[in-house]
């Protein structure tokens, strides 16, 4: 049987839990919050642990919910965007097709983005990102969300969502560019927030 982990075996996790919670909030404050929960939730339910997988292991797993729970909070919270301009609805592919001509190519060349690295650093950017990917049908973007954000494998998301490994990478591709033309609008365009607006 294992022993039940020690206060300072779980708190010697916190540097790690931090970073991993840094890593997917990009917020400090929202990480040490996360962390404080999932410590809390550690030590309450230190008996709980059986040793199947290792200490920190375990933690990140508690993390991860906390991590998942802030980011719903957070995401509920926010006010929707306006409806985009020209009345694009997201649940119509017809807006995906518009956007190439019969060679595949883009009808209108992407905006440049200018400097990515500097906006990602940026929380109006992720609002913006968090926004953006409400704005998704829910199928694209839950599986978004799993595959890019939570990093989970397409095997899994694919059994969770009862679609084949094929129609995943549809669904991604079509979410990421959906994601591309709602940041446009609402981040790196002439309209968007990082413009000023």
């Amino acid at each position: 049987m294992m022993d039940t982990p020690s206060f300072e075996e779980i708190e010697g996790h916190r540097p790690y839990l931090m970073r991993y919670a840094l890593a997917q909030l990009r917020d400090s404050h929202l990480a040490e919050e996360a962390v404080q929960d999932c410590l809390l939730a550690a030590l309450e339910n230190a008996a709980t642990f059986r040793g199947g997988s290792s200490l920190r292991t375990w933690l990140t797993s508690i993390l991860r919910f906390k991590v998942i729970d802030l980011q719903r909070k957070a995401v509920s919270e926010r006010a929707r965007f306006a409806e985009p301009a020209g009345g694009e609805d997201f649940d119509d592919e017809a807006w995906l097709d518009a956007l190439f001509d019969e060679t595949g190519h883009w009808r209108d060349k992407p905006l440049a983005w200018g400097d990515p690295e500097a906006a990602l650093d940026q929380k109006r950017f992720w609002e913006a990102f968090e926004r953006c990917l409400d704005k998704l049908p829910g199928a694209s973007g839950r599986v978004f969300y799993k595959r890019e954000i939570l990093g989970d494998e397409t095997e899994d998301i694919c059994k969770a969502e009862s679609i084949t490994s094929s129609n995943c990478w549809v669904i991604l591709h079509r979410a990421r560019i959906g994601l591309r033309g709602c940041l446009e609008r609402n981040w790196f365009g002439p309209q968007g927030l990082s413009a000023g607006g």
